[in-house]
């Protein structure tokens, strides 16, 4: 169980500069894009596999505090279309955080399906790889879903693995568990990409006003 700090109201002095404070965050920093993401999802038939192309965008925000806790971040949007098609196939916004005090993880994912998740999940400041989970029913780091969804395709748990190939790309490859309505077996919708960069990222506005 976590241990907090008797004196929950007094606020750190964060560092202007959220690029260099992100820990393994800061390589994912920046625009990308990719077209060869790989999708499997639930239909009437059974699996459905669809490749995808995918613009990811991750731009640091200034640093945020709970009282004593302090998050460095990154908030993104993610559009995702078939090949040679222009409408919606998933879009997805949210916040990566980082919390160094506790070399946490932290990312926020919300649908225009009436769905969130708060994943989190262990990381060095130096890591290439790491792996984000949230577990319907958790207290803390969850899924909430809207009726229809929670009853006909219910998520029961997220998972997210992420690696950083290089300076210029990164992978990741999710596992949403699902309770389908008519099945017995629990159906994993997958997917993964790996997103090359095609803009670095901008200043935070703090970091900007402090003239860096």
């Amino acid at each position: 169980m976590a241990t907090f700090p008797s004196d929950i109201y007094t606020e750190p002095e964060p560092d202007p500069d959220t690029l260099a404070n992100l820990g393994p965050l800061r390589p994912m920093a920046g625009t990308w894009e990719s077209v060869a993401g790989d999708d499997k999802h639930p239909v009437v038939e059974g699996t459905e596999q669809n490749d995808f192309v995918e613009r990811y965008d991750l731009q640091p925000i200034d640093p945020q505090t709970n009282g004593p806790q302090l998050f460095y971040g990154l908030r993104y949007h993610t559009h995702i279309v078939k090949p040679g098609e222009v409408e919606t196939f998933h879009d997805q916004v949210g916040y990566w955080l980082w919390e160094q005090a506790t070399n946490t993880v932290i990312m926020s994912l919300a649908i225009p399906r009436g769905q969130v998740v708060l994943a989190s999940g262990p990381a060095e400041p130096d890591a290439k790889a790491f792996e984000l989970t949230a577990r319907q029913g958790d207290e803390t780091y969850g899924i909430c879903s809207n009726p229809f969804l929670n009853e006909a395709f219910r998520t029961i748990e997220f998972r997210m693995k992420v690696s950083i190939d290089s300076d210029a790309t990164w992978s990741y490859e999710e596992d949403t568990v699902m309770r389908v309505r008519g099945r017995d077996e629990p159906f994993h919708h997958t997917d993964r990409n790996t997103l090359s960069r095609v803009a670095p990222p901008l200043p935070n506005p703090m970091a900007t006003a402090d003239g860096r």
